[in-house]
């Protein structure tokens, strides 16, 4: 029984950090989107946060659903950025309309509960 609690913690540890997280924000993408009047989505993660890859997994499957929403994430330790927008923890969501935060959200990963937040947004 110890064996497969172990090999089902590591299936689920390794399956959840196996999706790609990297910093796509860029202070002068973001800007440009919201001067052309898009949505802008982002969310913070940090490596090994399985509540992280649980959120950017739901973000990438509600990408085609949305038009005219720019989406960036970032690394929360990149303290430029993490000051920039004011974020402290993993798992946080931001969207931006209009040139300001309508959404700040910390630990949302349904994709359903994101999708009604976005929906909201627009």
């Amino acid at each position: 029984m110890k064996k497969l609690l172990v090999t089902i913690f590591c299936i689920f540890a390794f399956s959840a950090n196996a999706l790609e997280k990297k910093t796509t924000f860029d202070k002068d993408l973001f800007n440009k989107a919201q001067s052309e009047g898009k949505v802008v989505v982002i969310n913070s993660w940090i490596k090994y946060c399985t509540s992280c890859a649980s959120q950017m997994k739901a973000l990438n499957k509600l990408k085609d659903e949305f038009k005219n929403v720019e989406y960036f994430s970032f690394e929360v330790t990149n303290r430029d950025i993490a000051d920039f927008l004011k974020v402290q923890y993993q798992t946080t969501l931001l969207i931006f309309k209009d040139n300001k935060e309508v959404h700040r959200s910390i630990g949302v990963t349904k994709k359903d509960k994101i999708y009604e937040v976005i929906k909201s947004s627009i």
